[in-house]
């Protein structure tokens, strides 16, 4: 929130100084008062540090920081009757207080800041007699065109990295929908997604491929003996175990609890066999002596795509089926369905 406010203080200075010269080539022209040019220099300078300190110190800043817009909008509408509506400074006064407002907290609030900004100029407007003074000298032209051309490009500049900052943020949590925390390897979700993807082109081109599934043995022993932390080394030995065996095009991931999953593209059943060996027989050596004493092992299931398969749970079926098959003949070791 206050990221906000700060942001907002800079682009409030920006605006203010150069909206107060736009206004000042009017004032000069009309030959205004000097308690006029007093007030004018108090918001054209002031103004945008009291309102970011006033937003800063607040219980709640980006609730005050609303209140400060809706401030500059009445502030805007009271210097537009001011200028007795000179159409110019007038028109890009009350445009640029209203753009902003579009970038800041969307099409509503543009038109709350709308409404106050139309109410306060009727006000003022009414206050000094309804002057009215359209034309709009080549001074107070030239003096505007900073406003229109700098203003503008900070606000474009500072949408432009907003979109690139939330495009960034989406990618992060589009990543961290797909990634296991604890492992770093990819979620179940993420990994049914290309299997099922993998299925469907195995079922067009008939090229091989191959699901498997580990189960850690005794792994609850584990956790219960020596501790959740001790678990989830082993859990994490696995994983390392999995990216240094397997090829990019394979896609290991955390299927849920002590269980894991692969999925081997462009694989028979044989060669994924050979590969599933070399995960058990590395685990083994890595899996550290919390787990080697209470005799953690892999029990290692595998299917292979065929023309029976129809979804992907089946494949999965399968290859869980025989996973247990593995246990059930005495564990650490590989059944293939």
């Amino acid at each position: 929130m206050v990221e906000v406010v700060d942001r907002n203080h800079w682009m409030r200075m920006l605006g203010m100084g150069l909206g107060a010269l736009s206004v000042a080539s009017v004032l000069y022209v009309n030959g205004a008062a000097w308690p006029t040019w007093l007030i004018l220099g108090f918001n054209g300078l002031v103004w945008p540090h009291i309102a970011w300190q006033i937003a800063r110190r607040s219980r709640d800043p980006l609730k005050m920081e609303f209140r400060n817009l809706m401030l500059d909008s009445a502030i805007g509408g009271a210097w537009i009757a001011v200028m007795q509506l000179n159409l110019l400074p007038s028109t890009l006064l009350a445009a640029m207080l209203t753009i902003d407002r579009i970038a800041v907290a969307g099409v509503r609030f543009y038109l709350r800041t709308l409404a106050v900004l139309v109410t306060t100029c009727l006000v003022v407007w009414g206050l000094l007699g309804f002057p009215v003074q359209l034309h709009t000298t080549t001074f107070s032209i030239a003096m505007s065109l900073p406003f229109l051309f700098i203003y503008t490009a900070a606000l474009g500049t500072l949408v432009r990295r907003l979109t690139v900052r939330v495009g960034a943020q989406n990618r992060m949590l589009e990543r961290l929908n797909r990634i296991d925390a604890l492992t770093g390897l990819h979620n179940r979700r993420y990994w049914e997604e290309v299997v099922n993807s993998e299925l469907s082109r195995f079922l067009r081109t008939r090229r091989p491929a191959v699901v498997m599934l580990i189960d850690v043995d005794n792994f609850k022993m584990v956790n219960d003996r020596h501790g959740h932390a001790s678990g989830d080394r082993v859990l994490c030995c696995i994983a390392d175990v999995l990216r240094e065996s397997l090829r990019e095009i394979d896609v290991p991931a955390r299927y849920g609890g002590d269980e894991f999953a692969v999925l081997f593209a462009e694989t028979d059943l044989r060669n994924a066999r050979d590969v599933a060996e070399r995960i058990r027989l590395l685990f083994l050596e890595r899996r550290g002596p919390d787990a080697e004493q209470q005799r953690c092992t892999l029990s290692i299931g595998l299917a292979e795509a065929d023309r029976l398969l129809v979804t992907v749970d089946d494949w999965v079926r399968h290859a869980d089926a025989a996973m247990y098959r593995a246990k059930e003949a005495g564990r650490d070791r590989i059944n293939a369905a």
